[in-house]
């Protein structure tokens, strides 16, 4: 007896997507990855927080968790401010008998 995927007509119709490896992230996945990391960052901010203030902790400790409560928020805006990866740099386009257009001159239909 064959076993049939019951989801099956989910794939059939499904175009295929094609990917290109030099193309960045775009910018809503990029704001949104750093979002993520922002909130992430503040989150285990406030857990130190908590943990400074309630735990009975000795003071080295505490110190630890004061020092993390601090210094997270620093951390989490340096991050949240910081791009993507930056674009390669343009190719040297100086050489002698260069036989390929450069890219910021190539046009469609002329």
């Amino acid at each position: 007896m064959e076993i049939v995927n019951p989801w099956r007509w989910l794939r059939k119709d499904r175009p295929v997507v094609h990917q290109v490896t030099d193309a960045q992230p775009s910018l809503s996945d990029d704001v949104r990855k750093r979002e993520i990391s922002y909130l992430i960052k503040m989150g285990i901010r406030l857990v130190c927080l908590i943990l400074a203030v309630a735990v009975p902790a000795p003071w080295p400790v505490k110190a630890l968790f004061v020092a993390g409560a601090v210094l997270l928020p620093y951390l989490a805006v340096i991050g949240a401010n910081q791009r993507g990866h930056e674009p390669p740099p343009p190719p040297d386009l100086t050489s002698p008998n260069q036989n390929e257009i450069p890219r910021h001159r190539r046009e469609i239909g002329s």
